[in-house]
């Protein structure tokens, strides 16, 4: 297998496990605050799924930022000013409609409103989908490869040819440019 799908599978990998851990902590969250899960027989937010969602879902991307940041996309250097985090935040945002429109669907057009319904349809289908979104814009658009360069060298493709102390010379060794040489042209005999 060659260097780039070895990286591509690492980047796959690593994403993989970064989703699942801030998708873990948003399901708790979720359902926490929609369903009690298991604390409290009165949750906080019971008739709006949605909005626990984007609640749980917030705190979901900070951690999938940090770790993003720190271990998948770690040899990929900053592009951005902030850091990428403004992309970063802008693609979760966009891209966490499809989840919450799963959810929506499941709950206002197929009337499901038990914990396991909310649960497949916001936060693994939904998930899901918006994880492959975000693997794409994220590599795309956040944690770009940065773009190779050859070194400046400006007297390539010129008819003079640098010296070493970095003045450049013409094909008959004399200087244009740059200070003069002790023992160079002009320099008294003995």
């Amino acid at each position: 297998m060659g260097d780039g799908w070895h990286r591509l599978l690492t980047e796959i990998g690593r994403f993989a496990a970064v989703g699942g851990i801030a998708t873990f902590v948003a399901f708790l969250i979720f359902n926490f605050l929609v369903h009690g899960f298991y604390v409290t027989n009165d949750p906080w937010l019971p008739g709006h799924p949605v909005t626990a969602f984007v609640i749980a879902n917030f705190v979901g991307m900070l951690i999938s930022y940090r770790l993003s940041r720190q271990w998948t996309f770690k040899h990929r250097p900053p592009q951005h000013a902030d850091g990428g985090r403004t992309a970063y935040f802008v693609i979760n945002t966009v891209t966490m409609i499809i989840p919450m429109a799963c959810l929506w669907f499941s709950r206002n057009v197929l009337g499901l409103d038990d914990p396991l319904a909310d649960n497949l349809s916001g936060v693994v289908i939904g998930q899901l989908l918006g994880q492959v979104a975000r693997f794409y814009l994220f590599r795309t658009y956040v944690f770009p490869r940065p773009a190779h360069l050859d070194p400046f060298r400006p007297w390539a493709g010129n008819e003079t040819d640098a010296t070493a102390d970095g003045t450049a010379s013409d094909a008959t060794g004399t200087s244009t440019g740059g200070r003069a040489q002790p023992g160079g042209p002009g320099a008294a005999a003995g």
